[in-house]
């Protein structure tokens, strides 16, 4: 495998017995194939909130190593999970989830349980951040020289292209001869030699941010955990959010906000609701402005 951080494997330790069964598991090479490691790592167990908080309280104030290997192997389905997502880029699936877990590792160790935030949500910043770095350092390399020709091409082209200028036609069949490839090959190596790395995330210019490879290195149509759980929040704040909001109102500034804002088809205007209520429509304007500002606040207070 590829590199590995000495202060991130230091929370699995290299021993005999379990030590060595836990680094086995971390490392994704070490089990053989990776649909053993990917089998090994699913039927690791999922901590509950309390077992997480316990784990990381125990770490964060005790330097606990053991409590910090059981945080990072029940998260490494996690990591699978996102490392499926940059398959695209032609780099091996054992290296990503490899990168992926130094930056699980990095995780639990800043973690702090006190946040009131799950593990799940503050490492997906850490993997996501490794694979990305590691992406950033191989795929261009990777798809400058993918087959013998290309590499042959890679390692020769330079020094036999007569200066920096494009080359002729008859230039690209001298070269093709010597090195016993096709001329379609030689042309296609000289447009990715001269062409230029392209940033991982674009530039942002005007509050208008350029299209880059971040765009669509992740598969959105793979549902990756960080989406899974954003989905499930909003779904949250839009249910019970949304009525421990409404709860926090007076009943007429309740019944101006559901006729305004609540109903299936056409809500109330202004002027209806000041004839119910007997007063001007600015007046309801007012009411509806105060409690859509108290309502603001008590999501923020659920959230």
């Amino acid at each position: 495998m590829k590199r590995s951080s000495n202060q991130s494997n230091a929370l699995v330790p290299a021993t005999s017995g379990p030590g060595a069964l836990a680094l086995a598991i971390a490392n994704p090479g070490a089990l053989g194939t990776i649909e053993a490691y990917i089998g090994a790592v699913n039927r690791l167990p999922v901590l509950t909130a309390e077992q997480e908080h316990e784990l990381a309280q125990r770490y964060q104030e005790k330097q606990d190593l053991n409590a910090a290997r059981e945080l990072v192997l029940s998260h490494l389905r996690l990591v699978v999970a996102i490392a499926r997502q940059y398959l695209g880029y032609g780099l091996p699936h054992a290296d990503l989830i490899q990168e992926g877990n130094v930056g699980l590792m990095k995780a639990v160790k800043r973690f702090d349980p006190n946040r009131g935030v799950r593990l799940v949500s503050f490492a997906i910043h850490w993997v996501k951040a490794e694979i990305h770095e590691y992406i950033l350092k191989n795929w261009r390399l990777v798809k400058v020289a993918t087959t013998k020709a290309q590499r042959k091409l890679f390692f020769n082209l330079r020094s036999l292209k007569p200066d920096s200028h494009a080359l002729t036609p008859e230039q690209v069949e001298e070269i093709a001869a010597s090195l016993n490839v096709r001329p379609q090959d030689v042309t296609e190596m000289e447009v990715r030699l001269s062409g230029q790395d392209m940033a991982l995330e674009g530039r942002t210019d005007d509050g208008e941010t350029e299209f880059a490879p971040i765009a669509y290195l992740s598969d959105e149509g793979q549902h990756e955990p960080s989406s899974i759980l954003e989905e499930r929040r909003r779904d949250e704040l839009h249910g019970h959010g949304l009525q421990h909001a409404l709860e926090s109102l007076d009943d007429r500034s309740r019944r101006i906000i559901e006729a305004r804002w609540l109903k299936d088809e056409g809500g109330a205007t202004l002027q209806e609701l000041a004839d119910e209520f007997g007063v001007s429509a600015e007046r309801i304007r007012q009411i509806e402005a105060r409690a859509m500002t108290k309502m603001r606040g008590a999501l923020a207070e659920y959230a």
